[in-house]
Order: structure tokens, then C-alpha cells, then sequence
């Protein structure tokens, strides 16, 4: 069954034709800046180095309390992803536009929706609880959900063959950091807490997303500051984070302008480190005790300086890196120190093949 792959990100659509094996057969990756999907590069593709799939599978970011594994997508899905738009406004409606793209493109084949949501739904309630009015949360389905779920389920799964050990017996904490980012405690293969919320904008800094906020902070804004409701989300989603504190999204031009001495660049990189090493030890408390500590995402598994600046503030909990080892571009490999008591990884993202190994067991059972 040859698995078509479309995954639409907060600023790039990637499309994988995946073959039996999940050899990868083609690829194409665009940057989609609006909600709208409709490149003749697109179209040309699926009718050419795309063409040949069984199957289409979708990544959506938000699947609520309805969806908590891969369906197979009708009318009545469609309509329930769009009512879910809201919750991941950056990523849920580019989802969506390019179901529609691709559906209208390959009008015969089955659709798959994979859920990002879904790898965090074992999250025990003490974890995804918000201790909100108890009236708040009988009318409105309100907890943590987290997101970066198809990503860190790959990491579940990957880290314990490049261990070498059974994933029942590890503690991982999965860092899958990018445009987006995101932190997940994994005890036994299974996601156990996580530092997104309700929506994507919790937790740590992200390229132009804020991260937490102290909601005191976002309430003065909107009755003192004389901002509106829409105001203050487009600020959150689109200007905040690395763009806000360093003008720049761009993780690399941070570095860079960070070692030439630029101010802005050493706060923003300052800041986002001191969140991700805290969010790291909190994982850790959830998880009682660390096997691993696993980097992916475009920063991730791209960034020597982030790797190297994160585990030495976490030396305490018996990390440390291997400096060559680090700075040799690594893929899908062990970069601790020979004697470090938790090990240090570098897992590629193939979100891809837990997407296609998701829709095959939708369609095949």
C-alpha cells in the first residue's frame, strides 16, 4: 500500500509518497504562507512524481475529545475538524486547506486525518486537568490536550531501537523543537505529560508564538492596555516568541547575531533556553527519574549550540554531551558522553512514517 503523506505545518507543506516498506518514494516540500493551498506546483506533482498512491493521510493538529485515534475522513469528520479550528487557528485551517487541495486533486482515494492530539490522550488527569470553575469545565472541554503528538510517538518508538532497549523500561523526554516546540514525558512508550496545552501556545518559546504567559498578564493587557481579543491572539501567535524578543524567527540568524555581540539575540537566546531546561526537569518530575533525552525537529536535530546550552544546565540529572559527537551533524544517534548516566539522542523527524503506519492500520482492519 503506497501511502501518500501530506503534512501541513505552520509555514511549510510536506508532501511524502511513501512506498510499501515506507521507502520513501517522492517528496516535495512548498512554504504556504496563508490559509490557501492552490499552487500549480502542487497540483503538477500530485498528477506527476506524486502520482501512484493507495491511500492519502492527513496530519491535523487538533482532534478534541472526539478524536483520539486516525479515522478515515467523511462529510461528518470535515465538519467536525473545521469546529475545531479555533482551538489551533496557525495550524488547523492550513489542515484543512490542504485536505481540500489535495482532495480535489485525488478525488478517489481514501483519506486518513492523524491527529497530533492523539499520543497524549493516555495523559493521566492530574497532568491534563486545569484547575478551573467546575462549571467551566462540565460546559467546555477544557484541558490539556498537547500537540507535536505524531512527532513524539515517533521518538517512542525510535529511541528505544537506537538504545537498544525494551521501551517499557525507559523515561524519555522528547523535545521537538521548531517553528513550533514542544516537550513530552514518555514512560513505557506512552505519553504521561506534555507542555502544550488547550491550544498550541503553551508552554515553551517558540519561532512567533509566546509560550506561557502569565494570564494576569494577558487580562491587564485587554482591560488596561486597550488591546482586543483579536489583537492579543495575533500578537501571541504571530509576533511573539524569538521574533519578538529578537526580531528574527529564524533560530540561525539568533545564533549568529548572538555571537557577533547583538544584545536582543543573547536575551531571546537567554530566554529560551532557561524555559527549556525548566520544562525538561518538569518532564523529569512527571516521569519520576530519566533514561533519555531525545532532540528533534528542525532545531532540534539541526543546532549544536541549543543540544550543547540545554544539557549542560542539566547536568544534574546525569547528562552531558560528547562535543564532537554534538557538532558533527548527527542523524539518528547517541551523542552523550561515555560516561553520562542518561543518554543524550538526536532522533530525525519522520513524522511521515508514524502518519503512514497510522493510516495503514485504519485501512487494514
Amino acid at each position: 500500500m503506497r501511502i501518500l503523506v501530506v503534512n501541513a505545518g505552520s509555514s511549510s507543506l510536506k508532501l511524502t509518497l511513501l512506498g510499501s516498506r515506507d521507502e520513501t518514494l517522492a517528496a516535495l516540500e512548498l512554504r504556504a504562507s496563508s490559509e490557501r493551498i492552490d499552487q500549480p506546483e502542487l497540483r503538477a506533482a500530485l498528477d506527476g512524481e506524486l502520482a501512484g498512491a493507495d491511500a492519502v493521510a492527513h496530519r491535523i493538529v487538533h482532534g478534541g475529545d472526539r478524536f483520539r485515534e486516525a479515522v478515515v475522513i467523511d462529510g461528518g469528520v470535515r465538519d467536525a475538524l473545521r469546529g475545531l479550528a479555533e482551538l489551533a487557528p496557525l495550524h488547523q485551517r492550513r489542515s484543512l486547506a490542504a485536505l481540500h487541495a489535495v482532495g480535489a486533486a485525488l478525488p478517489g482515494l481514501p483519506a486518513i486525518a492523524c491527529f497530533d492530539t492523539s499520543f497524549h490522550a493516555t495523559i493521566p488527569a492530574a497532568a491534563h486537568t486545569y484547575a478551573l470553575p467546575a462549571a467551566w469545565r462540565e460546559r467546555w472541554p477544557l484541558r490539556r490536550y498537547g500537540f507535536h503528538g505524531l512527532s513524539h510517538g515517533w521518538v517512542a518508538r525510535r529511541a528505544p531501537a537506537l538504545l537498544d532497549r525494551p521501551a517499557a523500561q525507559l523515561r524519555i523526554v522528547s523535545c521537538h523543537l521548531g517553528a513550533g516546540a514542544s516537550l513530552c514525558a514518555i514512560a513505557g512508550g506512552r505519553s504521561v505529560d506534555t507542555t502544550m496545552g488547550f491550544t498550541p501556545l503553551e508552554g515553551l518559546v517558540m519561532a512567533t508564538r509566546s509560550g506561557s504567559v502569565d494570564p494576569g498578564l494577558l487580562l491587564w493587557l485587554l482591560e488596561r492596555g486597550g488591546l482586543t481579543p483579536a489583537e492579543l491572539g495575533g500578537a501571541l501567535e504571530h509576533d511573539a516568541g524569538l521574533l519578538g524578543l529578537a526580531g528574527t524567527a529564524d533560530m540561525r540568524e539568533v545564533l549568529t547575531r548572538e555571537a557577533g555581540g547583538d544584545s536582543a539575540a543573547r536575551l531571546a537566546l537567554d530566554v529560551y533556553v532557561h524555559r527549556l531546561r525548566a520544562a525538561v526537569a518538569a518532564m523529569v518530575a512527571s516521569l519520576g527519574g530519566l533514561d533519555a533525552l531525545a532532540f528533534t525537529g528542525g532545531i532540534g536535530e539541526r543546532s549544536a549550540r541549543i543540544r550543547a546550552l540545554a544539557v549542560h544546565g542539566l547536568a544534574f540529572l546525569g547528562l552531558e554531551i560528547d562535543r564532537r559527537a554534538n557538532e558533527s551533524g548527527p542523524v539518528d544517534a547517541d551523542v552523550s558522553a561515555s560516561g553520562a548516566a542518561v543518554r543524550t539522542l538526536v532522533v530525525r523527524a519522520r513524522e511521515d512514517l508514524e502518519i503512514a503506519r497510522q493510516a495503514r492500520a485504519v485501512l487494514t482492519t
